[in-house]
């Protein structure tokens, strides 16, 4: 296959790195010729634009099997989140419908979610989130499922949870800073996933996934934010971090929702096998990692 990767940071490099390793014809689209030689090294051509911008996209050479967006907001607040996801999106769109790919992969994310009652939701589960940010996200879904239903453009959405990994993992990181503090009881959820089950997520989505369908990237145990805590100081022979109010713990973009996601469809629909089933082994092999 013939594939291209929008937004090739730190799921897009090891996604064409995986892509390339299986034989397929990989290009990487960033905004800067940055990474252009480690790119190279990994088997991914690459290629400078902004989606933003539709004469950049239009100097891009065209005609992929897969296109896959996973570009990033670079922690902007909703004006970015309109400008990359949203236009990014739309230009997209506009600019393969000449010769279409045969697959289109759009990652999102769990924050779309707003449910604050510690329930189970799935892909069908209604998405009606606080946050402006979250709302660009549902926006950005809606547009190209439309797309998908209206003019059978083969759009299919991911919606991704918190992404650990190498060098990433927000908890994780304040606890090893020993900033972390546990909100109030520290009941709240987590939804996590490792960032090598991310690619893997995607590869299966490209393979099996349905045009105008939507699968939940998510490993198979919500945790809450205490039990998380305890874990990590267990396993680091550390401290358990000290309380503070429940306001402390809010992620001001994803707001403060409390539920546990389900990853069925991903499992029984794409037949995904998590390399990370739950946060014990995908942060054992982090622990390992930096030792």
């Amino acid at each position: 296959m013939r594939v291209l990767i929008v937004g090739c940071g730190y799921i897009g490099m090891p996604l064409g790195t995986e892509l390339s390793r299986m034989g397929h014809e990989v290009f990487g689209l960033r905004r800067t010729s940055v990474a252009r030689a480690e790119m190279n090294s990994m088997g991914i051509s690459p290629l400078e634009g902004d989606i933003s911008k539709p004469e950049q996209l239009a100097r891009l050479p065209s005609g992929y099997d897969w296109v896959v967006n996973c570009v990033a907001s670079s922690g902007g607040g909703a004006d970015a989140y309109r400008m990359v996801y949203l236009l990014g999106s739309r230009n997209l769109v506009e600019w393969l419908r000449s010769v279409r790919p045969a697959k289109f992969l759009y990652t999102s994310s769990t924050s779309v979610y707003g449910q604050t009652d510690g329930s189970w939701v799935n892909e069908d589960s209604p998405t009606e989130p606080a946050t402006e940010t979250s709302k660009i996200l549902v926006e950005t879904e809606n547009f190209l499922l439309n797309a998908a239903r209206e003019e059978g453009f083969p759009a299919v959405v991911l919606r991704v949870a918190g992404i650990y990994g190498p060098d990433r993992g927000h908890y994780f990181k304040q606890f090893k800073k020993g900033n972390a503090r546990i909100p109030g009881a520290g009941e709240r959820l987590i939804n996590m996933i490792h960032r090598d089950d991310v690619v893997g997520s995607i590869i299966a989505a490209l393979k099996q996934g349905c045009p105008g369908e939507v699968y939940n990237a998510v490993d198979d145990e919500p945790v809450t934010q205490l039990a998380f805590f305890q874990w990590l100081a267990n396993s680091l022979n550390a401290q358990l971090p000290p309380s503070a109010s429940p306001e402390e713990g809010v992620d001001r973009k994803r707001g403060l929702t409390h539920k546990k996601v389900s990853n069925r469809r991903l499992k029984l629909e794409l037949g995904y096998q998590f390399k990370y089933p739950t946060f014990r082994e995908g942060y054992s092999a982090e622990i390992l990692r930096d030792k």
